[in-house]
């Protein structure tokens, strides 16, 4: 597995701004798919995709998992970070290397140096699925930037304001996009519209997407 695969220049992406400290690196993700897909698979066999249930008691439409040193995880309890996985009672499955190696590269070229990821949430969408718009804020230090991977069918990213009232912006995103945001924008509010039926070679209906974050 080639760990140099992200720089900017080989994989063809470019950068279109957001705002201040908010940018998507189209196509950066593009060289390291396969190699991406194939260790997500790893992943799903010691931590399978599920869904997780709300503080209020919903069922949350996107199958979830985790890998790295802690797991976002929601229950009746709240939202937070936890090094064990509460389906299995292990610790989640390391953070593969080609991740943190993409999450590092993509800030980089955003603006953040030296990100080390500790916590890579997995999403996967099938078609009718959605995430409201929401804040990143369970996480401790709010200085390092958030990065987020998109593969599969495509999907239209709403990007707001530091308010769930303020208006948001519509990126559409498809297969090999990433975003990062950090800064200024850190705590900007976020979610993913309904996602429409389509397909995608490599992954088939669904949309994937790894959001890898510093949890601690």
């Amino acid at each position: 597995m080639n760990l140099n695969l992200f720089d900017a220049e080989e994989t063809h992406s470019w950068r279109e701004e957001l705002c201040p400290d908010a940018v998507v690196l189209r196509g950066f993700a593009l060289a390291g798919e396969v190699d991406i897909l194939s260790a997500l698979e790893q992943v799903f066999s010691v931590a399978p995709l599920r869904h997780l249930v709300t503080p209020g008691g919903f069922r949350m439409s996107v199958a979830m998992s985790n890998c790295g040193t802690y797991g976002w995880v929601s229950d009746r309890t709240g939202y937070r970070y936890d090094t064990v996985d509460p389906d299995s009672g292990k610790p989640w499955p390391s953070m593969p290397a080609l991740f943190s190696t993409l999450a590092a590269d993509a800030a980089t070229q955003a603006g953040f140096s030296d990100f080390k990821p500790d916590a890579c949430l997995i999403n996967r969408y099938a078609a009718g699925t959605r995430l409201s718009l929401h804040q990143d804020k369970d996480e401790q230090d709010f200085s390092q930037p958030i990065v987020s991977v998109s593969l599969g069918v495509p999907a239209i990213f709403l990007f707001g304001g530091t308010q769930r009232t303020d208006k948001t912006m519509r990126v559409k995103l498809t297969h090999g996009d990433v975003v990062v945001w950090g800064g200024a924008a850190r705590l900007r509010y976020h979610g993913i519209l309904p996602v429409k039926t389509d397909s995608h070679p490599l992954t088939g209906e669904y949309r994937i997407n790894l959001t890898l974050r510093k949890a601690i």
